[in-house]
């Protein structure tokens, strides 16, 4: 299976995806966001946490309009998975391939720990290596992880089993505790805390491995 990362001005996390997903058996491509094509045969994109240009204008809406988001979009219009993290999940709200927006957080400090978080849902590539309620322990790191959204649109997430992680205890205000969620082909997933994070040991957490792990196994069955 082969993963691409994409790399913005001010990406920080590009690397710890990349390697994460090469743990998890991934070959692994860098793409830079001038490209305008994704390097043939990917399976998932993944958009890394950081500040994406400074985080100027409104997070992630400056690399929502890079010459790759074309390209991304167009993969996920496909069937393609595409995951973004942090940063990378502003991104993909902001090029409409997940609903909702990330504000700014409810206490107007930035986030920075160990964050424990409930699986909400395992029917999902990305998710299935979880058991539904399991708590896992992910780190975040953000200062727009604020998740709103509107009523109707909440209500889907939930009717449709799209709310794939919650947080427990809210650090940020989000609406229904939300730390992350799925599109509505399953295939996209946006999640502020940093399951690159806790993929190895020496991070004293292992729980980010599942996510790898089952999304190759999980793709390897599609």
């Amino acid at each position: 299976m082969k993963a691409a990362v994409v790399t913005f001005p001010g990406s920080n996390c590009d690397r710890d995806l990349a390697v994460a997903f090469e743990a998890a058996g991934f070959n692994v491509a860098r793409v830079w966001h001038k490209d305008s094509e994704l390097p043939i045969g990917v399976d998932v994109v993944g958009v890394p946490g950081g500040f994406s240009f400074g985080d100027y204008l409104r997070c992630g809406a400056i690399a929502a309009q890079s010459p790759i988001a074309t390209a991304v979009k167009a993969h996920a219009a496909k069937g393609g998975y595409v995951i973004g993290i942090c940063n990378g999940f502003q991104v993909l709200t902001e090029m409409g391939l997940l609903p909702g927006a990330l504000m700014r957080n409810a206490g107007l400090k930035f986030a920075c720990k160990r964050q424990a978080l409930r699986v909400a849902t395992n029917d999902s590539a990305f998710t299935s290596g979880y058991g539904v309620g399991q708590e896992i322990q992910i780190p975040i790191a953000h200062h727009d992880g604020n998740y709103t959204i509107d009523a109707e649109g909440l209500a889907a997430l939930k009717s449709e089993d799209r709310i794939a992680f919650t947080y427990v205890g809210n650090p940020n205000g989000s609406m229904a505790d939300i730390a992350g969620v799925l599109s509505s082909n399953r295939r996209v997933l946006g999640m502020m805390p940093h399951p690159e994070r806790a993929a190895d040991k020496v991070h004293g957490s292992t729980d980010g491995q599942a996510l790898f792990a089952s999304l190759m196994g999980g793709m390897a069955l599609a």
